[in-house]
């Protein structure tokens, strides 16, 4: 295919299928999109007002949600995403209060991953200029969190942001680039702090096993 024909093609793409394909797309005006974000959020809204001690119609709502989610992943209301079908989350893995899952590109968490309250994952960049910017048109870029990775209280995840396994994310950190495995990272912005080692396992006494 010539750049002529790829062109033309990117020019006659959906805004779903621009929004998919990683290109700027018309995230605001578009009745597609506008309707599946307006679908998500009438769930979250049930999902966010059920009585906790209604284990299953949370099981049933949090399904429809987050239908790339194991069925063991436990979320906290309130929870809010654009989409929801563009999250994918790994086994046991634990979502404290607050979870917003910006999810314009794919988010793709691990398994037994912990989240402390009040964060966000944010994958969409809008146009530097406001002329640009005012016409509604926004880019989205993945975010990736490997397995076993814990994230303190009120943690925000930028765009493209790649975080490895077994890494460790303080409190308030603002993440804009990518961080390593088996690692404590901290700050505004994020920053690894230091490497986890066996030093710092727990002993049985100290388990009290």
């Amino acid at each position: 295919m010539s750049a002529h024909d790829t062109n033309k093609t990117e020019a006659s793409a959906t805004a779903r299928e621009r929004m998919d394909a990683g290109l700027w797309y018309d995230a605001n005006n578009d009745a597609e999109l506008a309707a599946e974000r307006l679908r998500a959020k009438n769930l979250c809204f049930e999902f966010n007002t059920t009585r906790p001690s209604d284990a299953e119609k949370l099981a049933e709502l949090q399904a429809q949600i987050l239908p790339h989610a194991a069925a063991d992943v436990e979320v906290c209301a309130p929870l809010q995403v654009d989409y929801g079908y563009n999250v994918v989350v790994g086994e046991a893995t634990f979502f404290n209060h607050g979870t917003y899952l910006m999810d314009g590109a794919r988010i793709t968490i691990g398994s037994h991953c912990y989240f402390g309250p009040s964060y966000g994952f944010y994958t969409a960049s809008h146009p530097k200029l406001a002329r640009d910017r005012n016409r509604g048109f926004e880019l989205a870029s993945p975010i990736t969190i490997g397995d076993d990775v814990w994230f303190g209280g009120d943690v925000t995840v930028l765009p493209g942001v790649t975080i490895g396994p077994g890494a460790i994310i303080g409190a308030g950190s603002v993440v804009t680039r990518d961080v390593p495995p088996m690692c404590i990272a901290a700050a505004n912005p994020c920053r690894v702090i230091r490497e986890l080692t066996e030093n710092d396992g727990l002993t049985n006494e100290e388990l009290g096993i």
